[in-house]
This record gives C-alpha cells, sequence and structure tokens, in this order.
C-alpha cells in the first residue's frame, strides 16, 4: 500500500502537525516503507504457531508481595516542603 502526498498531509493535520513539501515527501516515502513491510509481514504463514510474549525463557524475578507494616505519617512527610495535618501542603490549583 503504497502512501500519497495527501495521506500523509491528512494524518499530519490530524497529529496538528505541520509539515514542508521536503518533509512530506521524505515521510511518504518513509511510511509507505513500513507498511509494505507490515504487508511482507502479514504473508507469514503462523498457522500452528503459539503466541508468546517474550522470546527468552523468563521466569517472575519479583519477590514475594508479602503485607508489611507502612510508613508511619511523621516519617512519611518528613522531607515535605509543606505539611498540612496529616497531608502534603500543594498550592491551590483551582479557585
Amino acid at each position: 500500500m503504497s502512501l500519497t502526498p495527501d495521506d500523509v498531509q491528512w494524518v499530519a493535520h490530524l497529529a496538528r502537525l505541520e509539515l514542508s513539501a521536503a518533509e512530506r515527501d521524505t515521510l511518504t516515502r518513509q511510511l509507505s516503507g513500513i507498511l509494505d513491510y507490515v504487508r511482507q509481514l502479514e504473508a507469514v504463514p503462523t498457522e500452528g504457531v503459539e503466541p508468546l510474549a517474550h522470546p527468552l525463557p523468563l521466569h517472575n524475578v519479583f519477590r514475594a508481595d508479602e503485607p508489611t507494616p507502612s510508613l508511619p505519617v511523621d516519617k512519611a512527610l518528613a522531607n515535605a516542603p509543606e505539611r498540612k495535618g496529616d497531608f502534603y501542603g500543594v498550592p491551590a490549583v483551582l479557585d
């Protein structure tokens, strides 16, 4: 599927991008090449191929999720630039 410069201009418009004529021509060639490559990949027979998330045999390397006591409020807010009671003080963003 070859893209036309008008197709690329429309996508740029949707993305709120301004492209020069040279950029549009370059992107037309590059995006058409990407779509042609994807078309080649679609032609690869994948019947009987088991889906996988990663090509290497990985296992969970995280520690077990075990409940532990939370930080005390005073320790959690020790480095807060401003404190309001038991909460972080932040500037208001709404009236």
